[in-house]
């Protein structure tokens, strides 16, 4: 056998499906014979038998070629395990990377698509939030009172007037109450 035609899909094929073929026909004349020798051992008496004393002797006679039969279907399923295995982890292996590389590629170009849309959206907010008056900014704080209620000629109407009142006191001796010293 060459060992480099085992390395190809058609050699591997061949491999196992010969060697699959032989222990399902092995499997086969193993069970046929358990049933020769446990039907043969049932019929046949020993001196000093009890009443199931020749059952019980042919089924533990049949039941290691029974054994063989189960491995032999099992080295069968091995062989095209092999060959599934082999065509899934090494055959079709290039391809399948090459398929994930591409989605994992995606999904970093919609990921950077997305924050350069954020982004962007971002900034046009905030240009367009400092060039428009703050009544018209969409979700903007307007300013609590316009820039021109501030006058820096008088002091005095710099704050609101108390209600009811029509000016503020002028010195702080105007909240205590007038005593004589003494």
């Amino acid at each position: 056998m060459d060992i480099n035609a085992l390395f190809t899909d058609e050699g591997l094929r061949a491999f196992t499906a010969t060697v699959r073929d032989q222990h399902v026909r092995d499997a086969q004349q193993y069970g046929q014979i358990a049933d020769i020798v446990r039907r043969r051992l049932e019929q046949t008496p020993i001196e000093g038998d009890r009443w199931m004393a020749k059952k019980i002797r042919a089924w533990k006679v049949s039941r290691q070629v029974k054994a063989m039969q189960k491995a032999s279907e099992e080295a069968a399923s091995k062989a095209e395990a092999l060959y599934a295995t082999y065509v899934n982890e090494v055959l079709e292996l290039p391809q399948r990377r090459a398929v994930a590389e591409a989605k994992k590629l995606e999904r970093k170009n919609s990921r950077q698509a997305a924050v350069g849309a954020a982004v962007a959206s971002s900034l046009n907010k905030t240009v367009t939030s400092l060039g428009a008056p703050p009544e018209q900014v969409p979700g903007g704080v307007p300013q609590a009172r316009p820039a021109e209620f501030v006058t820096p000629d008088n002091p005095w109407n710099q704050w609101p007037m108390a209600a009811g009142g029509e000016r503020p006191t002028s010195t702080i001796n105007d909240y205590f109450a007038k005593g004589e010293q003494g």
